[in-house]
């Protein structure tokens, strides 16, 4: 069985002379002639990570060149190697062994992205974002960026259905507070109340994956009236409906309806007591 290259074109495709650069002479370039990719994909670097591998780099060195490009007569920019080379500045090293290439900005973007992607722990969010800049500046289809990156076409669809979550949930998903696995449990409800709703139960329980993954296919099999490919926005009435049940409960009520006027009513509780509160409220008619 033939092993598939899991950086799949990878570097070797995005660097028209990647096979001399592995012969290339590495030259050591000062680090206050370095300036950032103003194309990277991460946001955050883990700081005690950034410690760790600069405490390895003055003990034994870099071992890994970084990537650069030159930009004037004494400047360059980072192609690859940003977190080697911020970790360097860490260690307290004046210079970093690098490979210097020219490359233009869209090979660029796609050579830091595969970078990212392949060799660093990029969060789900970050991923997503670096896929849909990709297609956005460069017009890719999610077929040419599953060649780009060796990834299959769906997992990049699912990826970038993260996107489509509340600002909140996706903040959790970076944070680490829910996994990738609970994020795509909720992508398949449409409203997003009630997504954010199941979100704070996950937080409140520790809800495993496969508990909200029930959720869902309870509120599909109840109804199929919250669980569309497409989310739509819900008709005024049933606005001013879910505003007027979210004051009457002190809870932020979720309201979803199909095409066919049916749908469901959802009631969140914070505790056994303010159960109690809700059903009271119910049974009392106010």
């Amino acid at each position: 069985m033939v092993k598939r290259n899991v950086l799949g074109r990878g570097l070797g495709a995005l660097i028209d002379d990647a096979e001399k650069m592995k012969q290339a002479a590495i030259s050591d370039v000062e680090l206050s002639k370095i300036e950032a990719n103003p194309f990277q994909p991460r946001s955050k670097f883990d700081e005690e990570s950034l410690e760790e591998l600069a405490a390895s780099i003055r003990e034994i060195g870099l071992i890994q060149p970084i990537t650069l490009r030159k930009t004037g007569t004494d400047s360059f920019q980072i192609i690859a190697g940003e977190r080697r080379f911020r970790a360097a500045q860490k260690a307290g090293l004046e210079s970093i062994p690098s490979y210097i290439r020219h490359a233009k900005d869209d090979a660029m973007l796609e050579m830091a992205l595969v970078e990212n992607i392949q060799r660093e722990d990029l969060d789900a969010i970050e991923i997503a974002l670096s896929y849909q800049r990709l297609m956005e500046e460069l017009d890719f289809t999610q077929e040419e960026m599953s060649n780009r990156v060796g990834k299959k076409r769906s997992t990049i669809a699912n990826y970038l259905r993260l996107l489509k979550l509340p600002a909140v949930i996706q903040k959790a998903l970076r944070d680490k507070d829910i996994s990738m696995g609970h994020a795509r449990a909720l992508i398949n409800i449409e409203d997003s109340d009630v997504q954010e709703m199941i979100f704070e139960q996950i937080l409140k329980y520790g809800f495993s994956v496969r508990k909200v993954e029930e959720i869902v296919r309870t509120l599909s099999e109840e109804g199929d009236d919250s669980i569309q490919p497409k989310r739509k926005e819900l008709p005024k009435e049933y606005r001013d409906y879910k505003g007027h049940l979210g004051k009457l409960f002190g809870s932020r009520v979720g309201i979803s309806v199909n095409g066919k006027g049916k749908g469901k009513i959802v009631i969140p509780f914070k505790s056994e007591q303010d159960l109690e509160r809700i059903v009271k409220i119910i049974e009392n008619g106010k």
